[in-house]
């Protein structure tokens, strides 16, 4: 069964970086696109960032384009994402999520594998 198990998540204050990591396992990892979803309360699920298979294509959403950055560790079955000058509204639960490489990259349907999220807190 696959596995999907972020960590790296905390309270941290308006400004601050954090890193979040995803472990991969039970897949072919470098056979699939991963990407970061958030959820805040009493909102519905958002794209965050994807990357692509091969780990040479991103593409990010609006709200945290500059800020974020995603990578792909293929060898280590791991996938991260990098958040910088968190701001308040960034405050949320976080999800790894993979999809097969058949699928395009840069769409955010698809994604059939998912963690069981790391709260991230931001305070003003």
């Amino acid at each position: 069964q696959v596995q999907l198990v972020e960590s790296g998540g905390g309270l941290v204050q308006a400004g601050d970086s954090l890193r979040l990591s995803c472990a991969a396992s039970k897949l072919t990892f470098s056979n699939y696109h991963m990407a970061w979803f958030r959820q805040a309360p009493g909102k519905e699920r958002d794209f965050v960032a994807s990357i692509s298979w091969t780990g040479s294509a991103t593409f990010y959403a609006d709200s945290v384009k500059g800020r974020f950055t995603i990578s792909k560790e293929n060898a280590q079955n791991m996938v991260h994402l990098q958040m910088n000058s968190l701001k308040p509204e960034d405050t949320a639960v976080y999800y790894c999520a993979a999809k097969t490489r058949l699928l395009a990259w840069n769409t955010i349907s698809g994604y059939n594998y998912w963690g069981q999220g790391t709260q991230v807190t931001v305070s003003s």
